[in-house]
């Protein structure tokens, strides 16, 4: 099993060539102004700092008028579960140090294959458990609520244990990366056979896996070792279910989501196969690809035929 596994930690030295590329980051933390807001003016002043913020993130277009903002968003630190909320945001992630390093990382990654790639202003806030991620090519904001420890007892109500579990720290930049990708991710749209999702979901994490060479796999599709470790164990397997059930070519949208949709387990495949088990091979197919073919990253990403990609992969567990 080990031998098969990808070996994240041989190729995790970032390169000097990346390493100097010129890349400016810092996150802003609008929580803070928010919930330690004084007056009103107070947070009238930070719509009036922040407008993209304020008209793509709180929507203020849909308030009758800025003051209603304005009311209603002062109103939020005097409740008292919102400010127990901010407190435990504001002790577990006293610090944002490290999410910074590991993005400017990320993005210099980004920008060194792609050099027309724009660093987003990049934000963290206090959603109230609304919005998770909020990603644009001019900004990125995070709901830190989503991603405090899975044993804590603020938890997001409306999220399945087997997804929050994967709401943390650790997986929080991969999931950031992976999003980023499908700028880059060419696809047919006229091919919507779960080979194609699979290949599409593939060719993500192997972009999130070469923009971030230190992560460790099981944080890049966001399974746990052990789920990762079975996935290996029983590759064999898994493929020879989706050849008998002769699903590659299935396009109905619910069977497809059997193998690839968020799901706590594959029934299709197994009730031990963790969720998701159809973007892990397609995973294993791109890898497997890109090896074969010697293909650089850049023309992985813009190649659209799904077949082409399956094919040249000679891929066989």
């Amino acid at each position: 099993m080990f031998c098969a596994c990808k070996q994240e930690q041989e190729g995790c030295v970032i390169s000097e060539e990346v390493k100097e590329v010129p890349l400016e980051l810092t996150i802003e933390r609008l929580e803070t102004p928010l919930f330690e807001a004084k007056s009103e003016q107070d947070i009238a002043f930070f719509l009036e700092e922040h407008p993209y913020f304020s008209k793509m993130y709180l929507r203020d277009g849909l308030y009758p008028s800025r003051e209603q903002l304005v009311t209603t968003l002062y109103g939020i630190p005097k409740d008292t579960l919102m400010q127990e909320l901010y407190q435990e945001v504001k002790e577990t992630f006293s610090s944002v140090n490290q999410l910074e390093t590991d993005l400017r990382n990320a993005f210099k990654h980004i920008k060194y294959y792609y050099p027309d790639f724009e660093v987003p202003k990049v934000y963290t806030f206090v959603s109230g458990f609304t919005t998770d991620l909020y990603m644009d090519s001019e900004m990125i904001v995070i709901g830190l609520d989503y991603f405090l420890p899975a044993d804590h007892r603020f938890q997001p109500p409306d999220l399945p244990k087997y997804m929050t579990d994967r709401y943390n720290r650790d997986h929080l930049v991969p999931m950031i990366v992976t999003a980023i990708s499908s700028r880059y991710n060419k696809t047919d749209l006229e091919d919507n056979s779960l080979l194609a999702e699979m290949i599409f979901y593939g060719k993500a994490y192997h972009f999130a896996q070469a923009m971030l060479p230190c992560t460790p796999e099981e944080q890049i599709i966001g399974y746990t070792p052990e789920e990762l470790a079975a996935c290996y164990a029983n590759e064999d397997f898994i493929w020879t279910q989706l050849i008998e059930q002769e699903a590659l070519y299935e396009t109905n949208p619910f069977e497809v989501r059997k193998y690839t949709g968020e799901a706590p387990f594959t029934d299709a495949i197994s009730p031990d196969a963790p969720g998701r088990v159809g973007r892990w091979v397609g995973w294993n197919i791109v890898d497997a690809y890109a090896e074969e073919k010697n293909i650089d990253l850049v023309r992985l990403m813009g190649e659209k035929n799904t077949q082409k990609i399956f094919m040249g992969s000679a891929y066989k567990p």
